[in-house]
């Protein structure tokens, strides 16, 4: 049985601008090691002992890689969602997900940790957002080789964002792709003429390419940790607390 999850502090935020209040989840599978695109963000908690490590380009510790490193439950539940999944063909996959998708789902968001692991798994989620043409679908993304490969078959309900720092960013400059960024300060964003996304409406709606702001556990003494204490300097949050909002 697959296992959905309600959402977290940040899809909360999606309701500050619905129309209507929506019922939002997400479904994630293990960080890193279902991500073949990764580069700039790859990271792993051990599916054991939790330990987390880095990959040789890290740039940034992958926030949701940190959480299965912190909770065990989440990390077990991501497992159980990838070992059934991975020995399935995509119409088996499409069954199985289809069967435990939430009834009262309005939007989802396909990984909040992982990423499409193999062109067989990104084509059944396409043909879940196909039988759900009432609901939305959307996705971060470094597997931009698979998008390319059904770039002309994507369903209108299911947006998907390019995530620059990965193996594949050349086929986001060829194809123009949507694409969001990860910076390390609102100057960075400004420079890159981005506006900073803070509650998945850019990543949901048509609104061209945005920045994310560098959040989450990272590792001592690096860039992006230093980053992390700026910003903290200058009194903005950038997590994504239920009891805090981001403030900039």
């Amino acid at each position: 049985m697959l296992k959905f999850s309600k959402a977290n502090a940040k899809l909360e935020r999606i309701n500050e601008w619905t129309d209507k209040k929506q019922t939002i989840y997400s479904f994630s599978l293990p960080s890193g090691y279902t991500c073949p695109g990764a580069l700039d963000c790859r990271s792993f908690a051990n599916k054991n002992t939790g330990k987390i490590i880095d990959g040789k380009d890290t740039k940034y510790r992958c926030f949701s890689a940190s959480t299965e490193s912190m909770f065990p439950s989440v990390r077990n539940q991501r497992w159980d969602n990838f070992e059934p999944l991975k020995k399935l063909d995509a119409t088996d996959m499409v069954k199985a997900i289809r069967e435990d998708l939430p009834k009262d789902m309005n939007i989802l968001r396909v990984h909040v940790g992982g990423d499409f692991f193999h062109q067989r798994y990104f084509d059944a989620w396409l043909a879940i957002a196909r039988l759900n043409p009432t609901k939305t679908f959307y996705a971060y993304t470094k597997s931009i080789h698979m998008w390319v490969a059904r770039i002309k078959t994507i369903p209108g309900n299911f947006k998907l964002n390019a995530s620059r720092g990965g193996k594949y960013d050349n086929l986001i400059d060829e194809y123009k792709l949507k694409e969001a960024v990860v910076v390390f300060s609102l100057e960075e964003a400004e420079a890159k003429n981005l506006e900073i996304d803070h509650n998945e409406k850019h990543a949901i709606q048509d609104t061209g390419n945005f920045a994310l702001l560098i959040h989450g556990t990272q590792p001592k003494g690096s860039e992006a940790s230093e980053a992390l204490k700026s910003l903290k300097k200058q009194g903005i949050n950038s997590g994504y607390s239920r009891k805090e909002s981001v403030s900039v």
